[in-house]
């Protein structure tokens, strides 16, 4: 009788245990599939007149491929340190996307961004690489690859329109410091006048933690010759990337992937301030990244200036405080990098500074928050 009891209490709790469980899961898919408050979907049908396109980013991708096959999703470099599912191909580790290819991006706006990949996978006028000289070279995460806004609109195009200069965008989405002095290593050429490294801060010092942890960007780190040479491996890296896409739109690793990278972004959001342990370690870290990445442009005649961009919940928060921006600064003083803060520049002088993020909630940079930037940027740089 005792052990039809224990058994009884068993089985209702793990009823109770499933149904809890399933609740969850499925409030966390709704989430991710459809994560557009309604009063965002009503504010921007009121401003525009159009639908907001509330469709995932996979809806997207299967909804354009079929009129036409040279379509992809971006892929950021950084998904294969975190799907550890995924073993990358040709051993090559991709620094960019697909080349010539419509790339979908994302949506904070009401509307997914997309751009014309260039020969090695940014988002550039394939143009922009056979113009003899360059007046800005830009590394940077997903503020510099133009999360959410079409050209003309990100940070490149808008230096393009100021300066009337070749512009070298070679930024991506999910790059840390490491990823992106790979990314520099890589793809630097001779005749840039600047090199311009756009650092956020609300990720980047976790994500070079987690980019550190790579057998292969390491070898950037410990050996200054080490290259992949990936100029001339073009095929491969668009071989990797359209695998890694097969992989990930597969039912179940989607399904997967999805539940995943919902707690990866809220970890990512809510860690920055929890990183005060082994704080030595990682700025050590990053020092020696930015140093080597200042010593590659002085190399190739470039002048380097580092930019700060500051984050929505520095504004969203009346007790945000970063744990890393006092000793971010002081390193790169410590290394002569002119150091533009774009929020003593841009965000201070303006009454309302949530208004320049998208719906004053989301993480990247409207239409005008990117301009202001930019134009903060082009000010500074070309005095």
């Amino acid at each position: 009788m005792k052990l039809i009891k224990t058994y009884s209490i068993i089985i209702v709790c793990s009823v109770i245990l499933s149904v809890f469980l399933f609740i969850v899961f499925k409030l966390v898919i709704e989430k991710k599939l459809n994560p557009y408050p309604s009063d965002i979907i009503q504010e921007y049908k009121n401003k525009t007149g159009n639908e907001f396109d509330k469709r995932p980013r996979f809806k997207v991708y299967e909804d354009l491929i079929k009129d036409n096959p040279n379509v992809m999703v971006s892929v950021p470099p950084e998904s294969y340190l975190i799907n550890l599912n995924y073993k990358i191909k040709n051993n090559v580790f991709p620094l960019s996307g697909v080349s010539n290819v419509l790339t979908i991006n994302c949506n904070e706006n009401g509307y997914y961004s997309t751009y014309k990949s260039d020969r090695y996978g940014f988002n550039n006028p394939d143009k922009e690489w056979d113009k003899k000289n360059i007046e800005y070279l830009l590394i940077g995460d997903s503020m510099v690859h133009g999360f959410c806004v079409n050209r003309p609109n990100d940070i490149a195009s808008v230096l393009r329109n100021l300066s009337n200069k070749g512009i070298l965008n070679l930024g991506y989405g999910g790059n840390g410091p490491l990823l992106e002095y790979a990314t520099l290593k890589e793809y630097i050429r001779p005749n840039v006048k600047n090199v311009v490294w756009v650092y956020y801060e609300d990720n980047d010092i976790n994500n070079l933690k987690k980019e550190l942890k790579s057998k292969i960007l390491n070898q950037y780190l410990v050996n200054y010759n080490f290259t992949q040479d990936l100029k001339y491996k073009q095929n491969k890296v668009n071989f990797t990337v359209k695998d890694y896409l097969n992989f990930h739109y597969n039912k179940i690793i989607k399904l997967y992937n999805s539940i995943k990278q919902i707690f990866v972004n809220l970890i990512n959001r809510n860690s920055i301030n929890k990183e005060a342990k082994n704080k030595s370690e990682i700025l050590n870290k990053f020092s020696n990244v930015l140093n080597l990445a200042k010593t590659i442009s002085v190399e190739n005649n470039s002048n380097f200036y580092f930019v700060y961009l500051p984050g929505i919940n520095r504004y969203k928060n009346t007790d945000y405080k970063n744990v890393f921006y006092k000793d971010v600064k002081k390193i790169v003083e410590g290394l002569e990098i002119p150091f533009i803060d774009i929020d003593k520049e841009v965000f201070q002088k303006e009454v309302r500074p949530l208004k320049l993020f998208p719906f004053e909630r989301y993480h990247h940079y409207t239409v005008e928050g990117f301009r202001k930037v930019t134009e903060s940027i082009f000010r500074v740089v070309s005095k």
